[in-house]
């Protein structure tokens, strides 16, 4: 644990996962080492005036290329800021961009009840590089985390504020690298930050409540033309909890041969939970809206609607470890809990 100097009585929790933002270039390319971000943070002034809110900095061991990143890790972010809670107003989560809106999905479901700023960030270029982008998304991560006002998971990339469960990773090499095609910004950084106040969650009572996910096997399985699903049988067996079936437009499969519908009906029988989620960014699922959906629908399949594919797996693997009945996650997963779906 690494702190800066006790300036302002607003102080937030960074932690400190890995990923490009704090990654040193080595001859085998650029990699995560230990200790080297702490030094990186001491070359930026602006983390050490009077007027910006103090700081702590938190580094997982090991610290992982977000690619890596497992439920394992999920758990051991979520359980730092449960222990952490009390001592901070906010909390900063540095993580690589390829996995980074699949934790943030996961923390936003993990942690019930949550009443202060949860904000996951990173970089294109890493902090060491001359164009880096991590220094604003650092800088504005952390002053917005003090500031109390966003009390939710999100994710903060490129001058936007995104809900956690809502963000999608749009651009491999981009700055612009996230957005929330089916849900407005919660915020704009300016030269003020402006808040979206309608599209916040409301600041949650009663206290943070932590629940780890269990290793439950989840799948994805995405719909292609002239897709045979006779091969992926064998994979729906009762070992198999849930599958996310990402479907054409609003749940559309292709007809053909006619063979989805017994391995839908024995996954069913093996009690797998299949969410259909639509590979557009935009849009919702309608199940029986197209014939081309209406065979998924009478098979018991439930709608993502306008979910993302990563807060479907989350809270699939949420339901799951909370131990509920088939039945109630099915229904579940078609209900709003943690700003996830549209009312």
């Amino acid at each position: 644990m690494q702190k800066n100097n006790p300036h302002n009585e607003k102080r937030v929790l960074i932690i400190h996962t890995g990923g490009t933002i704090g990654m040193k270039k080595t001859e085998k390319g650029y990699t995560p080492v230990k200790g080297y971000l702490a030094e990186e943070l001491k070359t930026i002034p602006d983390l050490n005036r009077a007027d910006f809110p103090s700081w702590d900095l938190y580094e997982m061991s090991p610290l992982l290329d977000s690619s890596n990143m497992s439920v394992s890790e999920w758990n051991e972010i979520g359980r730092v800021i449960y222990e952490k809670y009390d001592s901070y107003c906010g909390f900063v989560i540095l993580h690589g961009t390829d996995t980074m809106a699949y934790t943030a999905s996961a923390l936003s479901f993990m942690l019930e009840g949550l009443a202060k700023p949860v904000i996951l960030t990173g970089s294109q270029i890493p902090l060491s590089e001359l164009r880096s982008d991590g220094r604003d998304n650092l800088i504005s991560s952390i002053l917005i985390a003090s500031e109390g006002v966003a009390c939710e998971v999100s994710l903060y990339f490129s001058a936007r504020l995104l809900r956690g469960n809502r963000s999608m990773k749009m651009s491999a090499d981009g700055l612009v690298a996230f957005d929330s095609p089916s849900y407005p910004h919660l915020a704009e950084a300016g030269i003020t930050v402006k808040y979206n106040l309608p599209a916040l969650l409301e600041k949650r009572e009663g206290g943070l409540k932590y629940h780890p996910f269990a290793k439950v096997p989840i799948g994805v399985l995405k719909v292609f033309p002239g897709i045979q699903f006779g091969l992926f049988e064998d994979i729906m067996t009762e070992k198999l909890s849930g599958i996310v079936l990402e479907t054409f437009g609003a749940g559309n499969i292709p007809m053909g041969e006619g063979d989805l519908l017994p391995i839908i009906k024995k996954a069913f029988a093996s009690g797998t939970v299949i969410t259909v989620c639509s590979q557009c960014p935009s849009g919702t699922v309608s199940l029986g809206a197209y014939e081309t959906s209406s065979q998924l629908k009478r098979a018991g399949a439930v709608s993502g609607r306008d979910m993302t594919t990563e807060a479907a797996v989350a809270k699939l693997y949420h339901l799951f470890s909370l131990g509920l009945d088939k039945e109630t996650i099915k229904r579940m997963m078609e209900e709003d809990i943690a700003g996830e779906l549209t009312k």
